[in-house]
C-alpha cells in the first residue's frame, strides 16, 4: 500500500528550485566518473598545454574513440571544466584547471579526490547493507580506486604543506630529525608521507605501519624506487601494535578517525614516544560543532564519513566511530584519555587540521 505525504502548503517556486538543484547534483555525480575518465584516458594531460582541440584531435592524441572524446568534451564544457569556442568549435582547458586536473606536483591537484569519490560510491551498496544493523565495512574491503585515490589526494596535501609548514610548526621536531631522529608513521598507507619525510631528512630513520598488507607492499616498492629503503622500514601492523620505542616523532596522517580504537592507539603512541617526543596528528578540517561544518568542505567530508570512514571504524574492535568531522575537541579528548597532557593546533589548511600532542 502506497503511503501519501501529509498535506502541507507547497511553494511551487521553491519546489522547482530544488528540482533543478537536484538535476545539477545528478550531473555532478556523473561528472565524478567523467573526471576520472579524463584522468585515466589522458584527456586532461593532452589538453594541459592550453591549445584548443577538436574531438577528433583529442581522440587522436589519446588513442581513444572520437565519439567518447566528443561527448566527454561537451559534458566538460557544460560543467565549466573546459571552454568551448562557438566559432571554431574547439575546446580549451584553462590553465588554472590544468593545474588542478593534470599537474600531480601541484598543491591544488584534485584528480585523486575524484578517484576516491568514485571508488567510494562504487562500494555504496555494501554500506547500505551494513547500515541496517550497524555493522562495519573495513578499509581492505573497498576497491582499489579508494586506496589509490586516497594516496593521490593526500600526497598532494603532503607535498604542499608537510615540509614547509607542518614540520616547522612543531616545537623542536625539525632539529631532531635533521640530527638523525627516529620517526614512526602509523597508518601510513602507501607510504607517501613516510617517503617524503625520509627524503627531506637523510640521517633520520623511519618505520611506517598499516594493517592493510597490500598497501604496505606498495609502500615498500615505492621506498625502493625512491632510494630510501635503507632508512625506511614498512610493517603490517594495526595502530595498537606497531613496533619500536623511543621515537622522536610519531605521525598519524588522516587516519586516527578511521581507527576502531583511537584511544588504544593513542596509548600505544604515548608508550612508544621518547620522553620529549611529539605526536603529530593530521586530521580532516573540521570544527567542533555540526554548524561549523555545514559548508562545501564539510559536505564532502561528511559524505566520506558516512560511506567510508565511519564504516571502517565500526569494522574494528571498539568501533568508536569518531567520524571524519571529529573536530579538535574530540581529538583532544582521545589524547587526554590516553594520558597526554599537552595539545594544540599547530597548523591548518583548507583541508586539514594539524595537532601537536605531547606527554
Amino acid at each position: 500500500m502506497t503511503e501519501t505525504l501529509p498535506q502541507r502548503t507547497i511553494d511551487p517556486d521553491k519546489l522547482m528550485s530544488f528540482v533543478f538543484r537536484a538535476v545539477d547534483e545528478v550531473g555532478a555525480t556523473l561528472n565524478t566518473a567523467l573526471v576520472v575518465m579524463g584522468d585515466k584516458l589522458g584527456y586532461y594531460t593532452a589538453m594541459a598545454d592550453g591549445r584548443p582541440v577538436t574531438p577528433a584531435e583529442l581522440a587522436e592524441q589519446t588513442s581513444t574513440g572520437e565519439p567518447y572524446a566528443r561527448e566527454w568534451l561537451n559534458n566538460q564544457a557544460a560543467g565549466g571544466y573546459v571552454e568551448y569556442d562557438t566559432q571554431t568549435h574547439r575546446y580549451t582547458l584553462p590553465a588554472e584547471h590544468a593545474v588542478a586536473l593534470a599537474d600531480p606536483t601541484s598543491a591544488a591537484y584534485l584528480a585523486g579526490f575524484f578517484q576516491i569519490a568514485l571508488g567510494t560510491v562504487r562500494d555504496a551498496p555494501d554500506i547500505y547493507a551494513a547500515a541496517r544493523d550497524g555493522a562495519g565495512v573495513g578499509w581492505h574491503e573497498h576497491n582499489t580506486d579508494v586506496h589509490h585515490g586516497t594516496e593521490r589526494f593526500f600526497r598532494t596535501m603532503y607535498n604542499g604543506h608537510l615540509l614547509t609548514e607542518w614540520i616547522p610548526a612543531l616545537e623542536g621536531v625539525s632539529a631532531k630529525l635533521s640530527a638523525g631522529g627516529r620517526v614512526a608513521d602509523v597508518g601510513c598507507g602507501h607510504g607517501a608521507s613516510t617517503i617524503l619525510l625520509a627524503q627531506a631528512f637523510p640521517t633520520a630513520t623511519f618505520v611506517g605501519s598499516d594493517y592493510h598488507a597490500e598497501s604496505i607492499e606498495i609502500a615498500r616498492e615505492r621506498a625502493r624506487a625512491a632510494g630510501v629503503q635503507d632508512r625506511v622500514t614498512f610493517e603490517v601492523a594495526p595502530a595498537t601494535g606497531f613496533t619500536g620505542t623511543g621515537y622522536d616523532l610519531i605521525a598519524t596522517f588522516d587516519a586516527l578517525h578511521d581507527m576502531g580504537d583511537p584511544v588504544g592507539a593513542a596509548r600505544k603512541v604515548k608508550g612508544a614516544l621518547a620522553d620529549d617526543g611529539t605526536w603529530m596528528v593530521v586530521e580532516p578540517m573540521a570544527g567542533d560543532r555540526v554548524e561549523d561544518n555545514l559548508n562545501t568542505v564539510g559536505r564532502a567530508f561528511y559524505g566520506f564519513s558516512t560511506l567510508l570512514c565511519t564504516p571502517a571504524s565500526l569494522s574494528q574492535d571498539v568501533g568508536l566511530a569518531l567520524g571524519t568531522q571529529a573536530g579538535p575537541a574530540k581529538i583532544r579528548d582521545v589524547s587526554t584519555a590516553a594520558g597526554f597532557s599537552r595539545f594544540r593546533t599547530a597548523a591548518t589548511t583548507p583541508f586539514n587540521n594539524v595537532f601537536e600532542i605531547r606527554p
